[in-house]
């Protein structure tokens, strides 16, 4: 992997997850890295969960990086471009990469329901915690990078394309996710700054470990509940995927498209945390819609 030493990058909604992992390998590889998400140490936002953004901060300094935790509720026009005069502040105006990884809709999705039977509130609410933040962000991240004519902002999503994903209001969500990658990529174009969509696979996440009871060690015993579970990956994959995206001097080469983390890990030579080289694209096909 290529170094970011000297480069800032804020990972919008690094909690856990895929936003944590995506923070720690930035770090890994050198950058600034500034964390955000609701919750902090004494007053954690999402109900069952224990993860901080200090956590992660800390993660990110432990592997090389320089972590920086700030409290910022995404939805709050105020608290983003707070956020942003403050990397302003602090680092001159540079900014090199911006994550989108703000989600907060799992409690949300109705699974299994027409979209006339979900909650319309649940739906919209959806809308609101995971789309209408990314713009949020994005409009106050990227001017700092149209300033200095380079930059990278990633959307972070489920799935590539505009494919249906099985819930009506999680597939607006992740279908606008990458069409705002591909929307900004054309308005920065003349601007030199790259955007683009990124999706993991099956994530192992926190959550999903916790969801089947098991731990990082024995994670396996989780097939015997979801059998497509096996094919799953760490958040440090997708991680690595954006690491390795932000250290390519050609990346503006992607801007606009829809990317994977098995795609990239091939392009890249990159392995999950393991080893292993998971690729979701190749299991989906064969297992789900081979027995479809």
């Amino acid at each position: 992997m290529g170094s970011l030493t000297g480069k800032v990058a804020v990972v919008a909604g690094a909690t856990r997850g895929a936003g944590r992992g995506i923070a720690t390998m930035l770090g890994e590889a050198g950058a600034t890295v500034y964390v955000t998400g609701r919750s902090v140490r004494g007053n954690p936002a999402t109900e069952g969960r224990t993860e901080t953004i200090e956590e992660t901060a800390e993660l990110v300094t432990s592997i090389g990086g320089q972590g920086i935790a700030v409290r910022v509720d995404h939805t709050v026009e105020a608290e983003v471009q707070a956020l942003f005069e403050r990397v302003m502040r602090e680092q001159g105006g540079q900014l090199d990469i911006l994550v989108n990884d703000i989600w907060g809709g799992d409690a949300l999705s109705e699974w299994g329901k027409p979209f006339w039977e979900h909650s319309l509130a649940n739906g919209l609410l959806m809308q609101q915690r995971a789309v209408h933040t990314h713009m949020i962000t994005s409009y106050y991240g990227a001017p700092l990078m149209i300033a200095r004519r380079r930059g990278l902002i990633i959307e972070i999503t489920d799935g590539t394309g505009y494919n249906y994903r099985g819930n009506l209001y999680y597939s607006l969500v992740k279908i606008s996710n990458v069409h705002l990658a591909e929307a900004m990529a054309a308005d920065l174009k003349p601007h030199n700054v790259t955007a683009l969509a990124l999706t993991p696979g099956f994530l192992r996440s926190e959550a999903m470990l916790d969801h089947f009871g098991v731990t990082k060690s024995n994670w396996r015993d989780a097939a015997k509940q979801d059998p497509h579970f096996i094919a799953s990956e760490t958040p440090l994959y997708v991680g690595r995927a954006v690491a390795a995206l932000a250290a390519d001097p050609n990346v503006s080469e992607k801007s606009g498209q829809s990317l994977s983390t098995w795609g990239l890990s091939e392009e890249y030579d990159f392995v999950d945390e393991d080893g292993t080289r998971p690729h979701w694209g190749n299991y989906f096909k064969e297992h789900v819609l081979g027995n479809s």
